[in-house]
């Protein structure tokens, strides 16, 4: 050591004795000197102390360890070892941490808590499992663990010796540690030896255990447990060796103390019907049990324990018949101590009162003869040489003799229970190895000490020095391993005191000499030991007393009372009550008190029968071994196995004598670490080189004190050794081995503190750095002020002067001013005067002279009126002359006029002429009409309506002219017809016009759109003004924004920006066009009136196909269509099937017009057959002529129907040849470019035979008109050519028939016109409303754009980025909604127009087959043929056919020989596509059993690959695609209804049609599952090991871990030192796995949803397996290793992320070590801290975050602990939670899995075998 240092100084921490605390710490207020008497100390209150310090009396008080190593895992690893460090750092980690584990070396100290801890659960115990000793925090577990280990590397027995005093906690740890080897090494078979071993524990508590007042469950017996393993490592079976039962306690305890639990539990099931044969009742009635005064125990249920009790028994296979035995003999136990035994009068004698109903119910739970027990309780037998004879007992003899009896029975009964328990604990199989579990009593030492207590005592010194050994033989391979020199260490031998006890004539061979002696007394003994043994240095004599004797045992001095040693050793039972046991009637009991170790040949039988004197001799042949040489071999053999094994070592420590939880009394944990050999590790520790060190360690924790020229050397253990040889002067305090660096004690401490002094000093240097720093950063600052001030004012007085020179310069520039203003004020004044005198003057004489002209001007006028007025006075006289004379000649000629005018009209050749012109207009207007209404497509009905209408009229005039010519010699009727011509006349001129007014309304109607139009175009222009407004805007705005913000990112977000806005304009151009095309076909449709005829209904071809036909609304108007191919042009709309299919609707609309006019003409000659028989000639003639144009009508209708057919049979060839081409794109589109032609000239052809058929209807008509007139006129004039009159009235009604006709025409046309104006308005209203919703949206929009515009305006330039982006993402999300929607919509109508293609093709291919066969070309076989193949393959239904004998080879090549990369580039889940393919070929043939064969052989087959694969992850995620595929398949297909929504119509056809198969989908489904569960086990089992590694111990962000002195840890002998360690991973290597998983299962093809749980689940088991580590290590829990596990999770939800899995809850999986990690970081000291965590940490439960505080441990003496009363502020703040009690999260839960309905979009008839997999005897069907 440096020679500056000296440790006791100023602020040096010691430790002083103290009466209550034995040990109080101080602090050094002054610097200390070799020879001062007096050391100055300050205590924590602040009280000053004046310590006593002598060289031999009093020496220097211990030294404190730093702060820093103050609550360390392993006390070794203290730098300063010794008693207060021990028990100082064992307070702060059992008060504070409520940390009841530590190790100290090899020896785990376990306190007991009198607490039920949450940390034995099964979660702990995997997270101990495979872990190294030192990896994780003490624990039970860590020690089992490490047994394990050693047992499976060394191949060599262990033990684990568990001692300490009696309610220290022995028998639970051991029950722990047994609970851990059950776990870990479980049977490979199904026997469940591991559970047997653990039923061993409540039967032996419950004969075994009983209440003291230091312990509610005490053993009171110790035993060592061996535990079989085989060679795999498997629990084989046990063995139980059970040490000095305390038989004492049966009849006696002590206050507030009980028996053993049997009894108790035994009396609380006293109700049970099986137990009543028992006679029990509370155990406060009987003396055995009631001696306590208390026989309950808080907290315990006596009764349910029995339940627990009993099924132990009986998992054991303890038969029903033996436990009811075993129940009965300890029932005869209570009843017997309840036997009344009465004294007789002499004193010397006694007796059993009659009926005792007691001792009746003991003999029959026994089945002994009553009188003979009777009898011998009160009497003995004593036999001498002579003779034998039986002697009367005492009372108190006689009773000593029953509790005697009752305790042999109770002994007999236990052993026979454990010898039970072995024999159902052994196996046949050969035992490789064991770990045995020793629960053995600790040091003990009471106020009065009998026999039980030495032999304990006698046990502890031979455990003692075996460990005192053990731990030198370590210490010694330590050193010898690490090369260094080997000094020898005095330890305490305690072989003396061992000698004093079992040596010749020790202690135990006088007791039994003297057990041996007939009149032997305890004093005799007593003053034997006191001749013999009075000069060995560990016995003492009392001086009060001379019946008892001290041992100087190696924890403490032991006075033993002799009273009762003699007795105990010989443990006497008579002979004679025993033989009555033996008689039993029960073969248990007799086997109970059986003499094993008899052999009783049939001579000894006979030589013995004849005297009675030999019968003594069996009892003591089997007395002659003592209690105390039984205890003494058997404990020879204990130590004997033990030396054998590697032990291990627990050693429980008693906190106080209350029971109190997590409560500490120093005094007492002192006296058991002193007993217990703690100390005594420390003690040999500390004498040699405690403190070790790796050098990586030490060089990174004192590299601080290194220079930096030694850190540049490579290696580094030369740079630890000049560091340590520079800073150390004394080469003895420290050596260096191979791998590490041992310090003396104290050494540590020196180096820390020379640490921390170089810490200080370089941040004493950083703060004068920084301070100075500041100062001159302060200086600078005010120079800077004062120089500106300086600037400020001669400034100011500068601006002042300049200011006042600037006043001067204005004042005379004012004055010069204000003196020209005022001169020019003056001159304007004299010049205004001027001019207003002259303006006044110039106005009067102007007036002047006007008023003279007005004069003249007046009476020019006078006189022009007075001349105009008498000459027009003279033109009206001569005017009216001029008229009278007039009038009187046009009177005169008029009446000359109308004379002529009545004889002309009596003339006929003048009414015919009149006739005849009209009937020329009226046809003309009848074709002008025609003309009209020609593009409208419903002329044809109107025409079948105008012909019904003309024919009824006609009808009607011919029965008019009739009648008219029947009254042809009445001269009257003349008149009255032309009156009605008249009339006729006067209702034409009417019809002219009203459609002249109608005419005129068209025309205002016109001007009226007009006008619309022009404020449509008003409101464009307006709009083009806002557009281009708007774009000057937003050019204003993008040249600001990128004069203000330089950014790139801000530059794109505008870029995109403008051009959204530029997609605006295209489409307000886009509408303008449309507006310009509506206007233009408004225009057209002014000058077309007419309405548009209704669609065809139905298609002609629905009828002869099963498959449904496209809908009007889906398809459209077929002209419309037409004219949109125009528009688009041939290529674009080839890719366009709705044009396709517009078309193919416009062929069934005529197919149905020609069956709906065939129907007519049928109509119509049935009815001019049923009007043939008429007797009219004139009817039959109109008749006539009406079945003449009909059947002209029907011919023309057929021709074009022929044509048609022609046409759609071309079409139909050319589909078919084009179907067998191999180019489908060409196939379509010429397709489409023929059948577009075709149609298109078809319907030209239909326009053009319309108006021919119309044209030649109307001539028809009017011809036969002509022709019956003549015929009539001829007729008239043959028959009656005698009178005039007569012909004239004849021609007189054929005249008014026309009229009538010409009149209904006309009323016709102006119905039509009145039609044709309604759809045009209608259309024209709608058009409007079409423009102005555009409008309004488009102003809508710009709106809110000039909305968003000036928002964004008004932002900053960062919220203008920020608003953009926001606005950006909003729209491509909508934009992305509507194209997704719209191509769905398109996806749906291409799947439809496709099948109705396929449908039509194939309609196609049957007309040409049929058609082809009648023709004799060469390329027409060729055709058909190609055709065929071709259509065979669309005809393939997507099944596959296989025999029933290939079923095997068809298993085995997709299920047992393919492997997942045979398949990469197929389809994925193509295996299951093919299965099920072959599965719907089973289903289609209805075979049920080839069905159920092959589903069964496939499941079997998968089973047995993933058993075969059983760590194969990539085999396993292959086979859990395909299986939930196969699952998905026979859901998609099964026909039912919630399962088909998704179908395409073509998978609907693919349904099975024949089996459910539902109960095969749960098979399936539950296979699934399995299959699921196996691939998380095995990827769990993969990244298992890397969790820890990678997630805390790994440094991802470098230079942050800190270093700490660690103790024994780092040389636990779990660790394999010959190897490299333990593998490091690092967080990258474990997201690389992740990568692996999710990638394998992409490419398998697996569910989303499935990938998503499973990433979930692995996801729960690294937060699950790293948070459990982070609770149970303390050396990991820090803040710099929160920064580290923050880092780490971050770069995890950073991978979910970048694959799309952020969704599927796997990161919530994390938000515990999140949080856990944050707990970390945050500030942990006032109470405002306290609610922040309680707010942060939801996700933790109270234990965790309180364990987390507890172990957290500041990494230097710069950080803070956790202080107890924070930590209990957060416990009262999580109190109301109500979590769970558990610790640990469960490593091994699972999510339940869910597998979501996926149906595949594949079509099954679409699928591609690869001719890779071998499968050529499957046939396509």
């Amino acid at each position: 050591m440096s020679g500056d240092y000296y440790p006791y100084s100023k602020y040096t921490r010691v430790w002083i004795p103290d009466t209550e605390d034995v040990w109080k710490a101080a602090e050094i207020v002054k610097d200390y000197k070799e020879g001062d008497p007096v050391l100055r100390l300050k205590l924590e209150d602040e009280t000053p102390l004046e310590y006593p310090v002598g060289p031999k009396s009093n020496p220097l008080p211990f030294l404190r360890n730093p702060d820093i190593l103050v609550g360390e895992n392993d006390l070794t690893a203290l730098s300063y070892l010794h008693e207060p460090a021990v028990l100082h750092n064992l307070r702060v980690r059992f008060l504070e941490s409520n940390a009841i584990y530590t190790y100290c070396g090899i020896v785990l100290v376990a306190i007991n808590p009198y607490e039920q801890l949450q940390i034995y659960g099964e979660e702990v115990i995997n997270a101990y499992s495979g872990q190294n000793m030192g990896d994780m925090d003490p624990h039970i577990f860590a020690v089992a663990e490490e047994a394990y280990k050693q047992m499976a590397r060394d191949e060599k027995n262990q033990s684990i010796i568990v001692s300490g005093e009696s309610g220290a906690g022995k028998t639970v740890s051991a029950k722990y540690a047994m609970r851990f080897f059950a776990t870990v090494g479980g049977s490979a078979s199904d026997t469940n030896v591991e559970d047997k071993v653990l039923a061993s524990s409540p039967i032996m508590e419950a004969i075994g255990n009983a209440k003291t007042t230091r312990n509610d469950n005490s053993s009171r017996f110790g035993k060592y447990i061996q535990i079989g393993f085989n060679r795999h490592y498997h629990i084989i079976g046990a063995n139980m060796r059970t040490y000095l039962l305390e038989k004492s306690r049966v009849v006696f305890q002590a206050e507030d103390e009980r028996n053993y639990h049997i009894f108790y539990q035994l009396c609380a099931s006293a109700s049970l019907p099986e137990f009543k044969d028992l006679a029990l009742t509370s155990a406060e009635d009987f003396t055995y049990t009631s001696l306590g005064e208390n026989i309950f125990i808080e907290g315990v249920n006596d009764a349910e324990d029995f339940k627990k009790t009993r099924e132990a028994f009986t998992l054991l296979g303890i038969k029903e018949s033996s436990q009811n035995s075993i129940f009965k003999v300890i029932a005869s136990i209570l009843h017997l101590g309840n036997v009344e035994i009465c004294s007789d009068r002499d004193g010397e004698s006694c007796h059993i009162a009659r009926k005792d109903v007691h001792l009746q119910h003991f003999c029959n739970l026994l089945g002994v003869e009553l009188q003979q027990m009777e009898h011998w309780l009160c009497h003995r037998k004593l036999a001498t040489t002579s003779e034998t004879y039986v002697k009367t007992m005492s009372t108190k003899q006689a009773t000593n003799a029953r509790d005697a009896l009752a305790k042999h029975i109770y002994a007999r009964m236990f052993d026979w229970i454990v010898e039970h328990i072995n024999l159902s604990l052994q196996t046949s199989t050969k035992q490789h190895s064991f770990i045995g579990v020793l629960d053995i009593y600790g040091f003990e030492t009471f106020e009065v000490n009998s026999f039980e207590q030495f032999c304990i005592n006698y046990a502890n010194e031979k455990l003692q020095q075996q460990f005192n050994s053990h731990v030198f033989k370590l210490e010694q391979e330590e050193y010898m391993k690490e090369q260094i020199p080997w000094t020898l260490i005095d330890f305490a031998d305690n072989q003396p005191c061992i000698d004093l006890i079992e040596a010749r004539l020790g202690i135990l061979d006088l007791l039994d000499e003297e057990c041996k002696v007939p009149k032997g007394t305890d004093q005799n003994w007593a003053q034997k030991l006191y001749n013999k043994h009075s000069s060995s240095a560990h016995f003492q004599k009392p001086r009060m007393s001379n019946i008892s004797f001290i041992i100087i045992h190696f924890a403490d001095k032991v006075e033993y009372q002799c009273d009762g040693f003699l007795e105990k050793n010989r443990d006497t039972v008579y002979e004679e009550q025993i033989n009555i046991l033996k008689a039993s009637q029960f073969q248990l009991v007799a086997d109970l008190f059986s003499d094993k170790d008899d052999v009783t040949p049939a001579k000894s039988a006979r030589v013995n029968v004849r005297a009675l004197k030999t019968v003594p001799k069996a009892p003591n042949k089997e007395h002659r071994k003592t209690v105390g040489h039984q205890f003494r071999t058997s404990l020879h053999l204990l130590m004997d196995t033990l030396n054998a094994t590697t032990p291990h070592y627990v050693r429980c420590i008693k906190p106080n004598d209350f029971k109190e939880a997590f409560s500490f009394d120093s005094r007492r944990a002192v006296q058991q670490l002193r007993a217990c050999g703690v100390l005594e590790t420390i003690r040999i520790s500390a004498a040699g080189y405690p403190s070790r060190w790796t050098y990586p360690d030490f060089f990174n924790r004192y590299r601080v004190l290194m220079k930096k020229s030694d850190m540049m050397t490579a290696d580094k253990k030369l740079v630890c050794k000049n560091l340590l040889e520079t800073l150390i002067k004394e080469p003895d305090m420290f050596q260096f081995g191979k791998t590490k660096i041992f310090f003396r004690a104290g050494q540590v401490a020196y180096l820390e503190k020379l640490r921390t002094d170089r810490f200080r000093s370089a941040c004493i240097k950083i703060q004068k750095t920084v301070r100075g720093w500041l100062q001159r950063i302060r200086y600078r600052k005010i120079r800077k002020m004062a120089v500106t001030l300086q600037r400020y004012g001669r400034g100011y007085m500068a601006r002042r002067y300049a200011e006042f020179l600037r006043q001067t310069r204005a004042a005379i520039i004012c004055q010069k001013q204000y003196r020209m203003v005022r001169e020019r004020r003056e001159f304007l004044r004299v010049r205004r005067a001027v001019v207003t005198i002259q303006a006044y003057a110039r106005g009067m004489f102007t007036r002047r002279i006007y008023q003279e002209f007005l004069l003249h001007h007046k009476a020019m006028i006078i006189q022009k009126n007075v001349r105009g007025w008498m000459q027009r006075k003279q033109f009206r006289r001569a005017r009216n002359a001029a008229i009278t004379i007039q009038c009187a000649f046009r009177r005169m000629h008029a009446k000359r006029q109308l004379k002529q005018l009545k004889i002309e009209a009596r003339s006929a050749q003048h009414l015919k002429k009149l006739n005849t012109g009209m009937e020329n207009k009226i046809v003309q207007l009848q074709r002008k009409m025609d003309d009209q209404s020609k593009e409208l497509r419903t002329q044809n009905e109107q025409l079948q309506t105008v012909n019904t209408s003309l024919g009824s009229e006609v009808n009607k005039l011919q029965k008019q002219l009739e009648l008219l010519r029947s009254e042809q010699e009445d001269g009257g009727q003349v008149r009255s017809l032309e009156e009605e011509l008249e009339h006729l006349r006067k209702e034409l001129e009417e019809a002219h016009a009203l459609r002249n007014k109608m005419e005129e309304e068209h025309i205002n109607e016109k001007m009226d759109l007009t006008q619309r139009v022009d404020e449509l175009e008003r409101e464009n222009s307006l709009l083009k003004s806002e557009k281009e407004e708007m774009n000057r805007r937003i050019l204003q705005h993008s040249k600001s924004t990128e004069e203000e913000v330089s950014s790139v990112s801000l530059q794109s977000e505008l870029d995109k920006e403008r051009e959204r806005y530029q997609n605006l304009l295209k489409e307000f151009s886009r509408l303008e066009q449309r507006y310009d095309n509506l206007k233009e076909e408004m225009s057209l449709n002014k000058f077309q009136p007419g309405h548009t005829r209704n669609p065809s209904n139905q298609s002609s071809l629905e009828s002869d196909s099963n498959y449904p036909s496209v809908s009007t609304s889906e398809i459209g108007d077929t002209e419309d269509s037409i004219q949109l191919v125009d528009e688009m042009g041939i290529d674009k709309a080839a890719m366009d099937i709705s044009l396709f299919m517009k078309l193919q609707k416009r062929v069934r609309e005529l197919e149905q017009e020609r069956k709906k006019l065939q129907l007519t003409v049928e109509k119509m000659e049935e009815l001019a057959k049923r009007k043939g028989s008429q007797s009219r000639p004139s009817t039959s003639e109109q008749e006539t002529a009406d079945l003449a144009y009909n059947n002209l009508k029907r011919q023309e209708l057929e021709s074009e129907n022929k044509k048609l057919k022609n046409d759609l049979n071309e079409l139909r060839k050319t589909v078919a040849e084009r179907a067998s081409q191999n180019s489908s794109s060409n196939e379509l589109q010429d397709g489409y470019n023929l059948l577009l032609s075709q149609l298109k000239s078809a319907n030209e052809e239909l326009d053009a035979r319309k108006e021919e058929v119309l044209i030649l209807r109307t001539q028809i008509v009017s011809a036969a008109q002509l022709q019956e007139k003549n015929e009539n006129i001829l007729s008239l004039n043959t028959t009656e050519t005698d009178s005039t009159p007569v012909v004239n009235n004849s021609k007189e009604p054929v005249d008014k028939e026309e009229a009538l006709k010409a009149y209904h025409g006309l009323c016709e046309s102006k119905k039509l016109l009145e039609a044709q104006l309604q759809t045009q308005s209608r259309q024209h209203k709608d058009e409007l409303e079409a423009l102005h919703t555009q409008i309004e949206l488009l102003k809508g929009d710009i709106e809110d754009k000039q909305e968003k515009l000036s928002y964004m305006m008004s932002l900053s330039p960062e919220a203008q980025v920020e608003y953009s982006v926001q606005q950006e993402i909003t729209r491509l999300t909508n934009d992305n909604l509507d194209l997704k929607e719209l191509v769905e919509k398109l996806e749906k109508n291409e799947r439809k127009l496709k099948k109705q293609l396929k449908i039509y093709m194939k309609k196609v291919q049957e007309l040409e087959a049929a058609q082809a066969a009648a023709q004799s070309s060469r390329s027409k076989p060729e055709l058909i043929r190609q055709v065929t193949v071709q259509r065979k393959e669309k005809d393939f239904e997507g099944m596959l056919e296989y025999n029933k004998e290939n079923e095997a080879l068809l298993v085995k090549t997709l299920i047992n020989d393919i492997r997942p990369n045979n398949v990469s580039g197929t389809v994925p889940c193509l295996p299951a596509y093919i299965l099920f393919m072959c599965i719907r070929h089973a289903d289609y043939i209805n075979d049920d059993q080839k069905v159920e064969s092959l589903l069964t052989s496939t499941i079997n087959a998968i089973k047995k690959v993933l058993k075969k694969n059983n760590d194969d992850f990539e085999m396993t995620s292959f086979w859990l695609a395909n299986t939930s595929r196969l699952l998905h398949c026979l859901k998609q297909y099964s026909g039912e209804e919630a399962f088909m929504t998704q179908n395409t119509p073509k998978q609907n056809e693919h349904c099975l049609k024949n089996f459910d198969l539902a109960e095969y989908r749960q098979v399936l489904s539950d296979l699934s599952i399995q299959i699921y569960q196996q691939l998380i086990k095995v990827a769990e089992g993969i990244i298992q090991p890397m969790i820890v590694s990678a997630m805390l111990e790994s440094e991802s962000i470098p230079s942050l871990a800190g270093v700490k002195p660690m103790g024994y840890r780092n040389r636990s002998s779990s660790m394999d030192m010959d190897a490299d360690g333990p593998t490091s991973y690092t967080l990258q290597a474990l997201i690389k796995q992740l990568g692996q998983f999710h990638n394998i299962m992409r490419d398998h093809g697996l569910d989303p949803e499935i990938i998503g749980q499973a990433v979930r689940q692995l996801f729960h088991c690294i937060n699950a397996v790293t948070l459990n580590n982070l609770l149970l290590r303390k050396d990991v829990c820090s803040w710099s290793t929160g920064m580290q596990l923050r880092y780490n999770t971050s770069q995890l939800e950073e991978w979910l992320r970048g694959n799309n899995l952020y969704q599927s809850k796997a990161a919530a999986t994390l938000e515990p070590i999140i949080q856990a990690a944050q707990l970390l970081q945050v500030k942990k000291k006032t109470s405002q801290d306290a609610e922040a965590i309680c707010a942060l940490c939801t996700a933790l439960t109270m234990q965790q975050i309180v364990k987390i505080l507890n172990l957290y441990t500041p990494l230097n003496e710069f950080e803070e602990r956790v202080t107890v009363s924070f930590i209990r502020n957060i416990q009262n703040r999580l109190q109301e939670r109500n979590d769970p009690p558990q610790l640990l999260l469960d490593t091994k839960h699972t999510f339940p899995v869910l597998f979501p309905y996926s149906p595949s979009a594949l079509s099954l008839e679409m699928l591609h075998i690869p001719a890779s997999l071998n499968i050529d005897f499957l046939v396509r069907v």
